[in-house]
């Protein structure tokens, strides 16, 4: 189950992320559709729960659709609906990267958009740094279209970066600047 509300908008919130989320996180590591354009490897549930709480430095949230019954702390079961993770990775010591991720039902919809612009005001709000990045595979075009709806410049590409789903894939590098991120 989520945790406490870190962010809320018009329709989607921020929650922590809790031990109680990894079934989420799990499923969506085993789904081909999602796991190939997160490349993410497979982890069953018992290796996700060893690596818990993670050593990293990471803010991590669940996404959640809330329901009215759903107050700023830890909600009941039938309060809310979590619906995908958003992180703010190396956010002390570098430029934060933002990693996203929803379950396959809800694409399209709208709430990849404003979760990641919520994690983006959470970073400013947060951090001093003067950018956050994030990087999409050069086949996610819904990922770089989502980015780049959000005011994200392409900064660059990694050249056969990683190796997904039978190939090498490059990896398009983005960067959004804080005053560019006021003025929207």
């Amino acid at each position: 189950m989520p945790g406490a509300r870190v962010a809320r908008g018009e329709r989607v919130t921020l929650r922590t992320t809790e031990k109680e989320d990894l079934p989420l996180l799990q499923r969506m590591r085993t789904n081909p559709e999602l796991r190939y354009p997160l490349a993410t490897r497979l982890t069953s549930r018992d290796e996700m729960a060893a690596e818990w709480p993670h050593d990293d430095d990471t803010d991590r949230f669940t996404v959640c659709l809330d329901g009215e019954g759903a107050g700023p702390g830890t909600p009941g079961e039938d309060d809310t609906r979590a619906i995908g993770f958003v992180n703010v990775e190396d956010a002390s010591w570098r430029r934060p990267e933002l990693g996203y991720g929803l379950v396959g039902e809800v694409h399209g919809e709208g709430y990849g958009k404003e979760a990641v612009a919520l994690a983006v005001d959470y970073t400013f709000r947060t951090y001093e740094h003067p950018a956050v990045g994030a990087g999409a595979f050069a086949f996610n075009d819904a990922s770089r279209g989502l980015l780049e709806s959000l005011g994200f410049t392409e900064e660059g590409r990694t050249r056969r970066d990683m190796f997904v789903d039978g190939e090498y894939r490059d990896m398009v590098q983005y960067s959004l600047l804080r005053e560019e991120w006021e003025e929207r």
